[in-house]
């Protein structure tokens, strides 16, 4: 695109209908995240990272249990997010591990592993992933699974310890496999979850240069994490989801 008017246009347009919670004029301004921190071989510093994720934003207690409901592409999903009490160490750095799986129709069509650190400034950085997609029980895909520090892969921040409107991250780094990236949109708005969770809202836009057509927003509640995600822009009626229940560990 040549203009910040083009972009705009375009991005706009298309998510007039959005929810609330996800303001279209967010979509306005998103571009490629440059010169964004990433944590690889060559700058980490394992002394200064904790698996004991505390964001206000992002909190990963051992133990907690969210649950989404939502669609996919038009089918009714499950999301059931676990905070294990399993550790991992990546490029000497440890790292909580927490299971994230999709069901649809009562089967398990994506069985996700991610793993998170805190630096000791607060961001939180993603360290990677082994996730598998699943058709009639059998993985069909391992497809976006990476690890900081193997074959080139870098972790990147998924959440920064005091987010700012206009922020933009490097979630991670993997060329050709994974790349998503997101900005900071908003730190003010109102969200209300079935959960029973409400209050102001950190809202975000993730996108990917490997899916440019798709634009994702997502909604985080302080002390609980993320809330809502809805795609904004792209192909198909794209995912929505919604926090339904929360265990805190």
């Amino acid at each position: 695109m040549s203009s910040l008017a083009l972009r705009a246009a375009r991005l706009a347009a298309p998510v007039a209908a959005a929810a609330a919670i996800f303001a279209p004029a967010a979509l306005a301004d998103v571009i490629p995240a440059t010169g964004a921190p990433t944590l690889g071989p060559d700058n980490v510093a394992p002394g200064d990272f904790s698996a004991r994720v505390t964001n206000p934003w992002f909190p990963l207690r051992r133990g907690s249990v969210y649950r989404y409901s939502g669609t996919r592409d038009g089918h009714p999903v499950v999301v059931i997010t676990r905070v294990t009490r399993h550790t991992k160490l990546i490029l000497g750095v440890p790292c909580v591990v927490v299971r994230d799986r999709l069901f649809v129709a009562g089967r398990v069509a994506e069985d996700t592993v991610d793993w998170y650190s805190q630096d000791r400034r607060g961001n939180v950085w993603y360290l990677g992933e082994a996730t598998a997609t699943y058709e009639n029980g059998r993985v069909v895909s391992r497809d976006g699974s990476f690890q900081a520090g193997v074959n080139g892969a870098r972790g990147g921040i998924f959440m920064p310890a005091r987010p700012r409107v206009g922020q933009e991250f490097q979630q991670e780094l993997f060329a050709g496999h994974a790349e998503d990236r997101f900005r900071v949109t908003g730190i003010t708005a109102r969200v209300r979850v079935p959960a029973g969770f409400s209050g102001r809202a950190l809202r975000t836009v993730e996108w990917t240069p490997l899916e440019p057509a798709v634009v994702d927003g997502k909604s985080y509640l302080r002390g609980i994490g993320l809330a809502a995600e809805r795609q904004l822009r792209g192909p198909g009626p794209g995912e929505r989801l919604e926090l339904v229940s929360f265990r805190r560990g």
